[in-house]
């Protein structure tokens, strides 16, 4: 069966065309990132032994996540969803008017979203794994910055969130079921 084709459910109505946007990398890598983080944070300075290779795990999502924004299929490519900010800031007023188009995949918004959880991530990662080295040990300094930066990453989650539930309200499309399914309607 092709993605054009519908089906005809019981009382003969037919639900909408769907295509398929998320690749099952986008959608292992989502939700296996989110499992981890919420490990990583839960487990903080209290579980070492869980936190640190949370946090490497992390680091290796994150590597391939990238990877995969060069050469996996169009709607995970950066090509595809990396906007300028001009763009963006359009995009935002079009949501607080009420306006902002529907995008198949990532809206500008989203896009600026991945690209800074992303960057984010990549530092949280960085500075956790300088506090395990000889130089870095210990240092209260860095210890903070690490702990600013993944309590900056919870708050850009936390914003996603709540974007994804406003688009999902504006455009009348259930987004979390997407990333679990991997489909998204048509039109």
């Amino acid at each position: 069966m092709s993605n054009a084709d519908t089906t005809t459910v019981t009382g003969g109505a037919t639900p909408p065309a769907t295509v398929k946007v998320w690749d099952p990398f986008v959608r292992v890598f989502h939700w296996s990132l989110a499992t981890l983080l919420v490990v990583a944070f839960a487990t903080g300075d209290h579980v070492p032994q869980v936190h640190i290779p949370a946090g490497y795990a992390i680091g290796g999502l994150i590597a391939l996540r990238i990877a995969w924004g060069f050469i996996g299929p169009a709607h995970a490519r950066f090509s595809s969803f990396v906007k300028s900010p001009r763009e963006v800031l359009a995009y935002l007023r079009d949501v607080a008017l009420f306006r902002a188009p529907r995008h198949l995949g990532h809206n500008p918004a989203g896009g600026a979203m991945v690209i800074t959880l992303l960057l984010t991530l990549a530092a949280t990662g960085t500075t956790g794994y300088l506090l395990t080295t000889d130089t870095y040990w210990g240092a209260e300094w860095l210890e903070e910055v690490h702990e600013a930066l993944a309590n900056l990453t919870i708050g850009l989650i936390v914003v996603h969130v709540l974007g994804v539930l406003l688009s999902s309200i504006e455009h009348g499309e259930n987004l979390v079921k997407a990333m679990i399914n991997g489909r998204k309607r048509r039109q």
